[in-house]
Parts: C-alpha cells; structure tokens; sequence
C-alpha cells in the first residue's frame, strides 16, 4: 500500500500537470499542431514500449527474486546488466527514428510531423536509461525515486515546451516546426529526470554494497533478463500498436467518407488531445498498484506463500476496480463538463471530443483491469498469456475500427467504440488465465457488484448537486467543482456502507488507524 500511495500520488500530480500542459499547448499550437504532436508521440510511445515496457519488468522481477533471498550482490549484477541493454537499445531507436523520420511520417500519412518525429528521437535513449535505474528500486520495493524522476520529467516538459512553442510561432516558423520545438522540451525533460536517477543511484550504491550479505556467482544474467522481458515487450507492443491503428484508420477512413486532409487531422487532433489523455488518466494512476504488485507477487512466489499469493492478487484487484468503476461513471456522465472547464477556449475541439470520450469511459474499468492482470499473469512468470489476450484484442479493434470508421453516420466515433471493443476482450481472457493461476481469490460480489452499487449512489448524489446548483444560477464551472467534491465524499461513505471497503483496507494504508478512527466517528464502519 506504501508504494501504491507514493507511486499514485506522483503519478496524479504528473498527469494533472500533464493536462495543464495540453491547455496552453493546444492554444498555442491548436488541434492541428497538436495532430503533428500527437503522431510523434505516439510513435515514440511505441518505441518506448519495444525498448523498455519488459526490462524494467524483468529487472524488477529478478532484483525483487534476489532480494527476498537477500542477495544484493547478485541483484546489482542484474542491474548492470540491464542497464548495458537499456543502452543498446536506446541508441539504436534513435538512430532508426532519425534516419527513418520521413519515411514513418508518411507512412502514418502525416507528412507535416516529419519535424516532430525526428526531435523527439534522442529522447528515446534517456527514457530507456532511465528505466533501469526505476526498474531496480521498483524492485527493492523503493518507489520514491521514480515517484521524483517523473515529477522532474513533467515540470520540465511543461516549463520547456510551452516556451520553445511559443518562442517558434513568435519567430514565424509555422506550426510544424512550432510542434517540434514544444518536443524538444519534452527531450529536455527525458534528459534531466535521467541525470537526477544516475545521481541518486551514485549516491546509494555505497550504502547497497555495505548491506550485501553474500556473493553469488551467477551467469546468464543477460539471458534471464531478455527470455522474460521479450513476451512483455511483445504483447505491450501489441498494445501501443493498437492505438497507432486509430492514428492511422482515422486519418485514412476519415478521407474515404470526404473529409479533407485538415479537417480529418483536427478530428484526430481534437480526439487525441482532449478525450484520450482523459481517458488514459485513469489506467495510468492504476499503473502504481501493477508496479508494487509484481515484486511483492514475485517474493510470495520465491517463497511458496499460497496465502500471500491470493492475498496480494485478491487486494490488487479490489483496488483497481474501486479505483475504476467510479471514475469511469463519473467521466461518462460529466464528459462535457469536464473538457469544457479544461479548454475553456476550444470550445469546438470540445464538441467534438466530448461523446468521444463519454464512450471512451466506459473502457476505463476494463483498461485499468488489463493493466492490472497483465502484471499478476507477469508476476507468475506467464508472460506469453498476455501477448495471447492483447493480440485477439488488437485484432478486433482493427476490423471493428476499420468497418464503423467508415459508416459515415458512425465515423470517427468508431474510435473509441473499437476501443472498448478491444478492452472487453482482452479482460476476459485475461481473466480466465489469472483464474486458472491464483486461488482463493475475492469473489464477483466483492470485486465488482459492492463498488458498482457505490459508485451508482454516489453518481445519483453528485448529479443532484450539479443540477441543484446550476438551478441556483452558479457557473457550470463552480457546479462541475461541487459535484465532483459531492462524489468524492458519498463514495468513501456508500463504499463502507455497502461493505465494498473493510477495516482490512483502510488498516493497510500509511496512518490507517487514524484514518479508520475517523471512519467511525461518522459512523460509516462495516467490518468484514
């Protein structure tokens, strides 16, 4: 739970940063501009995946193995061996990326993001350097250099890339180019956030060498490390794969119904800039209990615990769908809202982003329970299950895509509808395999139904004082504040009411007994 609070917390912070980057960003450069950012992006996601989304898991698997038997000799090797991976790979993505600039923009039929593609490539390197060194705390159970290297990342790609658009488009160097600028700051960000790891490793490493209690003499370090991370890296790349398919079936089937070149890039410019970073916000704030769950499931597993395995398989999924079911309720019906209050001054962006998103977040429970489930599957060493479940989910997103996209009454809200499409099947068969793998675990009622109930009452609750306060002639913007405030607090209530939250729960947490004093004080205990 302490490495679920720090890591979400920092995780919250980097997001809502995240968007207050997007606002002065999209009115800086506007949903075209933000079209040639976004494809950069996605296709440098792509490659961070292939570089990097199974070594740090691998790494932090066989550090966390290695420190349960309290071999800290034996888990620096891993490190350094990682990291010589790390770098390779890092290297080469950003030569390919720079020589391959031109041809991958139009392949993805964005010929204008050339520029955007080729800046962001350096930062290839420094996100894979700094995944070795997050990858080796996350195994030693230690989550707050990651916590601070994220932070540092964002505040530098807000500060930076707001400038250096703005100081392009000041300069009359065009929107293309202005869009490159703003990645260089993010570069800038990758960069410094690497620098403040290797610091803080160089400054505790002497403290690790004094703690080791024994030296082992293990070989194929190099071998263990790619034979896990490779099925990760596949299936995560699946993944990102499936959404650089709606970057290229929207700007395609949206020119096959009669949209010009333009028009369809600030479709997508709009969809990708409003509605799916508030729809990933979610998942990636679930992406700390994966984290803490796969070197806590890999010490359970080391030291044959039944009970501890069920425990922390049972927990984790408890946590992501109390996490997820409200949130997904409440984006649902406050979509509009919500990007209304964000993009104040794109107001046309917002009409076509909102029921966009309003069907995007009804994905959000099954984006999370995916993000979740692939690292219980990971932890159990079944790291070729996922490729299975994400591969038959890229498939049917790409057929359901390509068909609704070009209905012209569905269009591009074939999008998000393939989407969910695609979440609901990996889920399922995701689901299937952590049954057959962990035992004694949390029933439907319990995982689901209680949570569902109190996310309903709560969204009953918040909507009424919405429409209360809008009745009273409030600003939108005071009424959106109050309801989320109202949903907030008769969650917590309905959750013990309805027993969707135990003592258990709240007992785990830091200062847990102060807060389940709180708890019954107003009345609200149900003990299981």
């Amino acid at each position: 739970m302490s490495g679920v609070i720090v890591l979400s917390v920092s995780t919250l912070v980097v997001k809502v940063l995240g968007l207050a980057y997007k606002i002065p960003m999209m009115n800086i450069l506007g949903a075209e501009g933000m079209g040639y950012f976004n494809s950069a992006y996605e296709i440098f996601a792509l490659l961070c995946v292939i570089a990097t989304a199974g070594l740090p898991v691998a790494l932090s698997m066989m550090v966390s193995a290695r420190y349960a038997r309290r071999d800290l000799y034996s888990a620096k090797r891993v490190y350094n061996t990682a990291l010589l991976l790390f770098l390779v790979f890092g290297a080469l993505g950003t030569v390919l990326v720079e020589l391959l600039g031109k041809s991958i923009a139009g392949y993805v039929e964005n010929e204008n993001a050339f520029a955007s593609i080729v800046a962001i490539a350096p930062a290839l390197l420094f996100v894979c350097a700094s995944s070795a060194v997050r990858g080796y705390y996350q195994g030693l159970g230690r989550m707050m250099p990651t916590a601070i290297s994220q932070l540092i990342e964002v505040l530098c790609k807000l500060a930076l890339g707001i400038a250096f658009a703005y100081y392009a488009l000041k300069r009359g160097l065009g929107v293309p180019t202005a869009s490159a600028y703003a990645i260089a700051g993010l570069v800038a960000g990758t960069l410094l956030s690497a620098i403040y790891l290797f610091i803080y490793k160089a400054i505790d490493s002497k403290r690790i060498r004094e703690k080791a209690t024994q030296k082992t003499a293990e070989r194929g370090i190099a071998k263990q490390l790619i034979s896990i991370a490779f099925p990760i890296t596949l299936g995560s790349a699946v993944l990102s794969v499936s959404k650089l398919v709606d970057m290229t079936l929207i700007l395609k089937r949206l020119s096959d119904i009669g949209y010009s070149s333009a028009g369809a890039n600030e479709i997508y410019g709009s969809y990708t800039t409003l509605a799916v970073p508030l729809f990933s916000l979610v998942p990636s704030l679930v992406t700390p209990i994966a984290l803490s769950l796969v070197p806590e499931l890999c010490r359970a597993v080391e030291s044959r615990d039944k009970a501890a395995e069920s425990n922390v398989v049972s927990v984790s999924m408890r946590l992501t769908s109390l996490f997820a079911i409200p949130s997904s309720i409440g984006i649902a019906v406050y979509s509009k809202q919500i990007l209304g209050f964000l993009f104040p001054a794109q107001s046309v962006a917002v009409q076509i982003a909102a029921p966009l998103l309003r069907v995007l977040a009804i994905s959000i429970l099954f984006s999370c329970m995916i993000t979740t489930t692939n690292a219980i599957l990971q932890a159990y060493s079944q790291v070729h299950k996922p490729i299975i479940s994400v591969s038959v989910g890229t498939l049917v997103k790409a057929v359901s895509a390509y068909i609704l996209m070009g209905v012209p009454s569905v269009g591009v809200m074939g999008a998000p509808i393939s989407t969910l499409l695609c979440d609901v099947t990996v889920t399922a068969v995701n689901l299937y395999y952590v049954s057959k793998y962990s035992r004694g675990l949390d029933g439907i009622k319990k995982l689901y139904v209680m949570p569902l109930l109190s996310a309903s009452a709560m969204i009953t609750v918040s909507f009424a004082v919405y429409l209360s306060v809008i009745y009273f002639g409030t600003s939108e913007s005071i009424a959106l504040m109050l309801a989320m405030i109202a949903a907030v607090v008769s969650y917590l209530f309905f959750a013990f009411v309805f027993g969707a939250v135990a003592k258990d729960d709240v007992m785990a947490m830091p200062f847990g007994k102060k807060l389940y004093a709180v708890v019954e004080k107003m009345g609200a205990r149900r003990d299981k």
